[in-house]
């Protein structure tokens, strides 16, 4: 493959699922959950080889402007670092950054990249991404579907169909939602993929569909984009027309809607990292399945993982739990449970708990 791959890489999440560690002012992306690399300096150290583009384009939060471009320095890469003044879901993220590829490349190739996810089989990644280009070369929107490993409820699903007759890529026969237990067992004997939401596509085709589907997307993204705010680090798109953008996925404005989406079946190890629960399969456990990140101990446990920014945390005689502390708040909780932190941060909201979403200081 002649022509290098743009890596869009939407850093602009918040992690709730991440809390006490991810919180507003420093969400998951910025955070060394392995003790060794952010998870977005992972997704762009992923994108440095020689298939990709040297200069990836990152959507994130206005808010979040420093730790974008720490992130480039300590990577010591340049990058089109795009700021959203709010957050307008993942269409309007794709949209602004399929516009500025194609600023930078009429021909330009995409591959939209979510900051968060774990895939550490870097030359299989490669090896799919060359593969989907092919079938985006010919008009394509591919998106990756991954071989599931188990009948996981927190992932939605892809059917796919009909073997594209150039490529390995296949014909989406169903999107669907995240399923039960009992649902997403059948899925599997079914054939169904996870839906990774990643995807590789001509940067002109996206935003042709996106002028079937999406028009008013496209308007309003298309507007902050012309009226942003241009310097050497950042690319600040304009408050007015991007808050006109309705807040959708692209999911449901595009790929569920266009006839040129396809699935590329693929089986290396991926997480899409939204619980405590997929932070514990990026850990290396000792002989008694503990997994420890900063300073802890676990005595007579087993299945245990502890992650402790500074202070000691000690487990004693617990199996299949999950231990986070911080300077100022501890969540513990039994491994298969970790979707719910969501519910309980926006409890502790509900009841005035500001660590909720800032980090404070008792000093």
């Amino acid at each position: 493959m002649s022509q290098t791959i743009i890596p869009l890489i939407l850093a602009g999440g918040a992690g709730t699922r991440l809390w006490p560690l991810s919180r507003g002012q420093a969400p998951k992306q910025f955070l060394k959950l392995d003790g060794k690399h952010t998870l977005l300096q992972q997704t762009l150290m992923r994108c440095a080889g020689e298939t990709f583009d040297t200069r990836p384009i990152l959507v994130g939060a206005v808010d979040h402007r420093g730790q974008l471009l720490d992130t480039m320095q300590m990577v010591q890469r340049n990058a089109d670092i795009i700021l959203e003044p709010m957050r307008r879901n993942s269409c309007a993220a794709i949209a602004a950054g399929a516009l500025r590829a194609l600023e930078r490349d009429k021909n330009a190739l995409v591959m939209v990249l979510a900051a968060d996810h774990h895939i550490p089989d870097v030359a299989a990644f490669e090896a799919a991404a060359r593969e989907a280009a092919k079938a985006a070369a010919d008009g394509k929107i591919v998106t990756f579907g991954i071989k599931p490993r188990h009948a996981a409820t927190g992932y939605g699903y892809i059917l796919p169909g009909q073997a594209d007759s150039k490529t390995a890529a296949k014909k989406i026969e169903r999107f669907v939602e995240k399923p039960d237990a009992e649902t997403a067992t059948r899925y599997l004997a079914k054939g169904y993929l996870w839906n990774s939401g990643n995807f590789l596509f001509r940067a002109e085709r996206f935003v042709e569909e996106l002028a079937v589907h999406a028009p008013d997307i496209l308007k309003a993204v298309g507007q902050a984009l012309q009226q942003a705010e241009r310097d050497r680090d950042f690319i600040r798109l304009a408050v007015e027309p991007f808050s006109a953008s309705p807040a959708i996925s692209v999911d449901y404005a595009v790929m569920e809607k266009t006839a040129e989406a396809v699935v590329l079946p693929v089986d290396y190890f991926w997480t899409d990292i939204g619980t405590w629960d997929a932070v514990a399969t990026m850990m290396t456990p000792d002989a008694s399945g503990n997994a420890i990140v900063g300073r802890g101990l676990v005595q007579g446990g087993h299945n245990v993982m502890i992650h402790s920014e500074a202070r000691v945390t000690t487990v004693i005689g617990c199996d299949d739990l999950v231990v986070i502390t911080t300077h100022d708040a501890v969540l513990v909780a039994r491994k298969g449970t970790t979707e719910d932190v969501k519910l309980l941060v926006d409890r502790l909201r509900a009841e005035g708990f500001a660590e909720a979403d800032a980090s404070i200081s008792r000093s």
